[in-house]
């Protein structure tokens, strides 16, 4: 699965209007991004906001990352994925997950249910002549597991760079990691991790993800009620100027990962990030195009 090695993982068009999210994406076409990651989370639902994306657009891929497998039945996730694989080939991912947690819902049991509706379920939809192509959310060694064995590899969202090593160890060689990293244009520690730290406080007050950083080394101290240590908040938010953030993203891929999305934090709401992943796109990408 070639998404190159890095690109822009954001939150940001779930706040934009239609006008404002077209301009936006062909511009990072333009910019040489050749993967755009997108979420579920507000409401815009993630397989029609990425065939929109992908409308706009000539060449850049578009992945769920993620589609909420209860946001859906496998049913129309399958005829909604076939559909975008069939229109628009080799540009589309359906990444999957589990999507927060549901009283009495076991995440791997749900994925393992979802996905055997989704490998079973036949429909007169019309086969692509491209393969639809899938990646599951996994933090976890047996989710990993699930990643590897029943698609075409993982999606991992605020990890750090042992992490990524161990998902590699699990993968292994052929199944493809994807890593999602935040980064704050911000070199002032003081307020780098003021920002930081509102960003994470969701995530460090949540049961799964303070499981994951307890597994990754960090303690209850690490997490210190949501608030998160200097060296958590460090290592979940790469922040200073482009030439620190840049080489610390290259950390991922030393550690094994083939593609990095980027998400650039503290933006308001309804604002762009474009200023920053010009910035980035100069810093990373083989031939930039300045706009």
């Amino acid at each position: 699965m070639e998404l190159g090695r890095f690109g822009i993982w954001t939150f940001d068009f779930e706040d934009q209007p239609a006008s404002m999210l077209r301009d936006a994406v062909q511009e990072l076409e333009e910019l040489g991004w050749p993967a755009i990651w997108i979420p579920e989370r507000d409401g815009r639902e993630a397989l029609t906001h990425a065939g929109f994306l992908l409308a706009s657009t000539e060449r850049v891929s578009v992945v769920n990352g993620i589609a909420r497998i209860g946001s859906r039945g496998a049913r129309w996730t399958r005829g909604a994925a076939l559909l975008l694989a069939d229109a628009y080939p080799d540009r589309h991912v359906l990444g999957l997950g589990f999507g927060g947690a549901r009283p009495g819902v076991k995440p791997l049991r749900a994925m393992n249910d979802y996905l055997d509706e989704l490998d079973t379920v036949t429909s007169a939809n019309p086969l692509p002549g491209a393969p639809m192509r899938r990646l599951l959310a996994a933090y976890g060694p047996k989710m990993l597991e699930l990643a590897r064995d029943r698609s075409e590899g993982a999606h991992t969202y605020h990890v750090t760079v042992p992490h990524t090593v161990q998902a590699r160890e699990v993968l292994g060689d052929k199944a493809f990691l994807g890593v999602e990293h935040a980064v704050l244009f911000e070199t002032d520690p003081i307020k780098a991790r003021e920002i930081a730290r509102e960003h994470l406080h969701g995530y460090l007050t949540s049961e799964y993800n303070v499981a994951k950083f307890l597994r990754l080394g960090y303690t209850e101290a690490d997490i210190d009620g949501g608030r998160g240590s200097d060296r958590l908040v460090d290592d979940l938010v790469f922040w200073g100027d482009v030439d620190a953030i840049t080489g610390k993203l290259q950390g991922h891929l030393d550690a094994g990962a083939d593609h990095v999305g980027i998400q650039v934090i503290g933006v308001e709401p309804g604002e762009s990030a474009m200023p920053y992943w010009r910035r980035l796109a100069e810093a990373l990408l083989p031939h930039p195009v300045s706009r």
